[in-house]
């Protein structure tokens, strides 16, 4: 799975911007534009036998390294909507790379659209050759508005490769990517990577603080049509509309796809021989279910193939967090992972029966993707069917969820003081546990399928103004254990998130 910070110094490199000139002689022609049309031509589409997009390039861009890609950018003085005193602007980005596919791209205005025109004078290569004038189009494009102060443009949002797209909130980095859909995602007969194929954006209106995208993807197994509504901010939200349309039964469907990297930390980083303290653009899985009940889980870096299913009936809300704030966390001046975004996933309306699957892929370095979350329908997507997902994307530090709840921030393990037994240490901070005087005496709920638990404890931690919970689990014979734990009050009422792990041996 490949990992887009591959892109991150291209991406990146923010500069004042201006507008796109036509390339053609003549204007291109305007075609009626409404809300419907992306789901028109989607549900027509998935009529027919899927058409793989054109990869067609000159062999100078098609087998071009990363370095080369790089210094291929657009050029700032030719960027949508420059000099129009509107709220954002538009880059686009060259095919080439790994990024062969074309994707087309349309202004919308007054209720037309209107084909935004590929010309290599759009682009500056630099070291690179420069193509012949043809129509190669674009393989994806980027939003830039005034997010981290009034008078400078900076980048807020990209759609590049495949169906992926990422976004950032004021003061942070790229880091994770939300997909539009997902297809057998961990299967061993291998992953179909649905892709945008075209996007229409709205020109956005003086004054506003959003702007509308819409876009239609296609793969083999489905169409779909998407329009997301984008507000940039300190938190930067998108409103999503998706609706799908299956050429083929799909039991293995993902909704509202989450893709990013965790290599190691505290909790593993014996296998890396690294000056870090940790590598990761997030740190756990958040999950507030159907009931109300709030479950945090860790993140893995695991030497085999693991997949975590979370049954639910219309979640409230999941997504990959970054818990880890501080640079000392990550001692790296380069990566900056404390600045990473989690991303949160807010279902509206009722998404039904189904399970939030986790899957964690082994990786050695960091310049792989290896973690990927979605929602998975308990029923198959029916061929010929229709199916509708709104959902709201949070870009942001950090998503509280239920602000009641003591969140489970550190998770560390060792060898026990018991032979054979591994000793867990969980660190909560927040919530209630904020105003329990520290002498108050706690309880914790310790469950582990198929192996011992020993020893619990429960104590206040003054460096943290939080508090501790310790406890060894026993495997034995068990090569594989699910825990799980919570901090009650004497009553038996919860004082913290669920803390759910999948230890291995």
């Amino acid at each position: 799975m490949l990992r887009r910070d591959i892109l991150q110094t291209f991406i990146s490199a923010g500069t004042a911007l201006t507008g796109i000139t036509p390339a053609l002689a003549e204007p291109p022609a305007e075609q009626p534009f409404d809300g419907e049309t992306p789901r028109r031509i989607a549900r027509e589409l998935a009529q027919k036998s899927y058409s793989a997009p054109s990869t067609d390039l000159p062999k100078a861009l098609n087998d071009m390294s990363y370095d080369e890609y790089r210094r291929i950018r657009f050029d700032p003085q030719r960027a949508l909507w420059k000099n129009e005193n509107l709220p954002f602007q538009l880059q686009a980005f060259h095919r080439g790379f790994l990024y062969r596919s074309r994707v087309d791209l349309f202004e919308v205005s007054n209720g037309k659209s209107r084909p935004i025109a590929y010309s290599p004078d759009l682009f500056i290569f630099q070291n690179v050759t420069r193509p012949d004038p043809a129509d190669l189009g674009f393989a994806g494009f980027r939003l830039h508005a005034p997010i981290n102060r009034p008078d400078y443009f900076d980048e807020v949002c990209a759609f590049l490769g495949a169906s992926y797209f990422r976004a950032v909130g004021k003061d942070l980095l790229y880091g994770l990517s939300a997909r539009g859909l997902s297809i057998r995602t961990g299967d061993a007969a291998g992953e179909e990577f649905p892709a945008f194929r075209t996007f229409w954006i709205e020109k956005p209106r003086e004054g506003m603080n959003g702007i509308t995208v819409h876009a239609l993807l296609d793969s083999e197994s489905a169409t779909a049509a998407y329009r997301f509504f984008i507000k940039p901010g300190e938190d930067t939200v998108f409103d999503v509309e998706s609706t799908v349309f299956p050429r083929v039964d799909i039991p293995t469907a993902g909704i509202a796809p989450l893709t990013s990297m965790f290599m190691f930390n505290a909790n593993n980083r014996n296998r890396f021989d690294d000056y870090r303290p940790a590598v990761h653009d997030s740190d756990g899985l958040m999950m507030a279910t159907g009931r109300g009940e709030q479950v945090w889980r860790p993140l893995a870096n695991p030497r085999e193939l693991q997949i975590s299913v979370l049954g639910d009936i219309n979640p409230r809300g999941f997504g990959l967090m970054q818990r880890a704030r501080g640079f000392s966390d990550f001692d790296d001046l380069e990566a900056r992972y404390e600045r990473r975004p989690s991303l949160w996933v807010e279902p509206i309306g009722d998404w039904g029966e189904g399970a939030v699957h986790l899957v964690e892929i082994p990786t050695t370095t960091e310049i792989h993707d290896n973690i990927v979350a979605f929602w998975r329908p308990k029923d198959t997507l029916k061929a010929k069917g229709e199916y509708r997902y709104t959902y709201r994307l949070h870009w942001l530090p950090q998503h509280l969820g239920n602000g009641g709840l003591a969140r489970l921030v550190s998770t560390a393990s060792g060898n026990g003081w018991t032979q054979g037994a591994r000793l867990f240490v969980l660190e909560a901070q927040g919530g209630k546990l904020a105003d329990i005087p520290p002498d108050t005496e706690l309880k914790a709920v310790v469950e582990a399928g198929g192996a011992k638990i020993a020893n619990v404890v429960v104590h206040p931690n003054p460096e943290t103004k939080g508090w501790r919970l310790n406890f060894e689990m026993t495997p034995g014979n068990s090569k594989l254990v699910e825990l799980r734990a919570q901090l009650q009050n004497a009553d038996g009422q919860p004082l913290s998130e669920t803390w759910i792990y999948r230890w291995t041996a």
